[in-house]
């Protein structure tokens, strides 16, 4: 598995397939980085997140509101919400179709996502002012 030369930066522990049979070699694209849950994580620039943390071996990007069970990438084209995260701060943000970008803060989205929004003064984290009538809104 040969890699191109300008994605040398991705760690030596990336799960991509580098060299496919049928589609070739995986074309050359400038490394980033992105945090995810606080842990430095190496990207190439463009892909979708989903596709930089199952290279880095993440395999669950959000919890069940009830039930609090894992969830991962389900269909990975951005309709149904099991591989929702926060990045930067904004809830419910589809990880299978949202590209990277570097200095990219991802965590893992807990529940629906409401305490990523709720900044403790009726703000929410996008900057937006606070609701009418507080929090509650949301």
């Amino acid at each position: 598995m040969s890699r191109p030369p300008d994605t040398a930066a991705v760690a030596d522990d990336d799960r991509r397939v580098h060299d496919h049979t049928l589609l070739g070699p995986l074309p050359a694209s400038p490394a980033v980085r992105l945090t995810f849950d606080g842990r430095p994580i190496a990207a190439r620039a463009g892909e979708p997140i989903v596709a930089a943390l199952l290279a880095a071996g993440v395999r669950v990007f959000r919890t069940m509101p009830r039930s609090g069970e894992a969830r991962g990438g389900w269909c990975m084209v951005g309709r149904c919400g099991d591989c929702a995260v926060v990045v930067d701060g904004i809830p419910n943000i589809p990880a299978c179709v949202t590209p990277v970008a570097e200095g990219m803060v991802v965590h893992s989205q807990h529940g629906l996502g409401d305490d990523a929004w709720d900044l403790g003064d009726g703000s929410v984290a996008d900057g937006s002012p606070p609701a009418p009538d507080g929090p509650e809104w949301r």
